[in-house]
């Protein structure tokens, strides 16, 4: 399946000279909207009387597209294209991120302070007490970004180079919305005890640890061999960051189809680390039947396929995810694009609900079934309900450095969903808005709070 809906991903700039007569503009603009594009901002850089020069912004649906409609505007007579800029690879030239210092170093007695000799003191205070570490370094607001680039996006195995782009966008994420310096480390090494034994190693600089696109089944242990190791918060956001937010506006949701998490049955598509963590946290939630499905359909008891993850989630049911959807009340897909078809919705209950996350070309389009079913969501911006881990990790890490907590509990994660929830007025409920938008300034604090007052409930709080 293809999505041909322009978006700001394939956002180009065409640099253009027009004559400066009537209707020529207007030639530019009807070729750009015969080829399909998506018009943003058009600027007159300069203008005298033959010529003008402007430019333009286009969103394209692809590479592709994108060339199409650059020969388009190619092909009209009297135009000339100076030049064409691709908006998403300018954004990343020089890379997203930045280190600067906070204290300016302006004469001796700042250098003096700052560096040598007075850190000296500092260096003294910390070996005494190590503890003072996070009150005199930036331990206390740092969060390493630790991937292998195993499992980059939904592109795959790319390694460490090409998952830097990622990290560092990640990176700016933590800054805008939790004010936390979070820094991209990416390793060149997929071996699940070198990885280990690298994070412990570069623990001591960074507050909390989270991990990122680490390919499934390997996530499970790292996660779980840094979580019993270290004493800082550990987080797979692929995993629980997805759980979160998907658990927040499933509350929701149901509440707008009066119906409870343990009458429910849910399938959800995809068994990797997103997939399961759902499964666990929407189990701890209150849901008793859930049916996972992964390439091979059900994750059925009868299978000797299955992994140690996929077996805790093994069911008697057998079959195709078709077989899956029938008589479901929910559908969670974490998988791959056009897996959904409209038949698999409508064999589901009346009042379902569909949450198609695969990115960024859902499991089913949500203009095929949005008369057929009561609410759904995707992963994308330009639907409603988008279902977006940046909705849960900044709230989460900033609330676990605030209170110091030494790891990152099942209650922090109910409790995180739970206030993502409640920022939903219950008379602005509706099919459509089941969840904040992840520009909503509350969403950060609120979650905040409620993993701190978690983490002290359960004992791990420090501070």
């Amino acid at each position: 399946m293809t999505d041909l809906t322009p978006n700001s991903s394939f956002s180009l700039t065409l640099r253009l000279e027009i004559p400066n007569r009537v209707g020529m503009l207007a030639n530019v603009t009807q070729a750009i909207s015969n080829s399909g594009g998506n018009f943003g901002q058009i600027d007159l850089i300069e203008q005298t009387r033959h010529i003008s020069i402007r430019e333009i912004t286009v969103d394209a649906a692809s590479t592709e597209h994108a060339e199409a409609i650059v020969q388009a505007v190619k092909a009209l007579p009297d135009i000339k294209v100076l030049n064409v800029y691709d908006r998403t690879f300018n954004l990343h030239r020089g890379g997203k991120i930045s280190i600067a210092s906070r204290i300016p170093l302006k004469t001796v007695s700042d250098l003096a302070m700052a560096y040598t000799p007075g850190v000296g003191r500092i260096c003294n205070a910390i070996a005494q007490d190590p503890e003072e570490v996070y009150k005199l370094t930036i331990k206390q607001n740092t969060v390493a970004i630790v991937t292998d680039g195993s499992a980059v996006l939904g592109l795959g195995n790319l390694g460490p180079e090409a998952a830097l782009p990622v990290m560092e966008g990640k990176a700016m994420l933590f800054k805008e919305f939790a004010g936390i310096d979070a820094f991209p480390i990416c390793l060149a090494t997929q071996d699940t005890d070198e990885i280990v034994s690298t994070v412990k190693n570069i623990a001591p600089v960074f507050g909390g640890v989270n991990l990122e696109d680490i390919a499934a089944p390997r996530c499970f242990e790292i996660e779980e061999r840094l979580r019993r190791e270290l004493d800082i918060p550990v987080f797979h956001d692929d995993q629980h960051g997805t759980a979160i937010v998907t658990l927040a506006a499933l509350f929701n949701a149901l509440k707008l189809v009066h119906k409870s998490m343990d009458q429910i049955r849910i399938v959800i598509n995809g068994a990797g680390a997103a997939g399961i963590a759902i499964a666990r946290l929407l189990r701890k939630a209150g849901a008793e039947k859930i049916w996972l499905c992964d390439s091979k359909g059900i994750l059925s008891v009868s299978r000797t396929d299955l992994t140690e993850e996929k077996r805790e989630f093994a069911v008697k049911a057998q079959g195709t995810l078709a077989g899956a959807m029938q008589g479901a009340d929910v559908f969670i897909g974490v998988s791959i694009p056009g897996v959904l078809t409209p038949e698999m919705v409508r064999s589901m209950t009346k009042d379902s609900i569909v949450f198609a996350m695969a990115n960024p070309i859902p499991e089913i389009q949500p203009e095929l079934v949005s008369a057929e079913v009561a609410v759904i969501a995707t992963g994308r911006s330009d639907y409603p309900n988008q279902i977006n881990n940046v909705l849960a990790f900044p709230g989460v890490f900033r609330g676990a450095l605030d209170c110091r907590a030494q790891t990152i509990t099942t209650s922090m994660y109910l409790e995180a969903a739970s206030a993502i929830a409640s920022l939903i007025k219950p008379t602005d409920l509706d099919k459509e808005h089941i969840i904040p938008s992840v520009f909503d300034e509350r969403v950060a604090t609120t979650v905040a709070a409620a993993v701190q007052r978690a983490a002290r409930q359960d004992g791990v709080a420090r501070s």
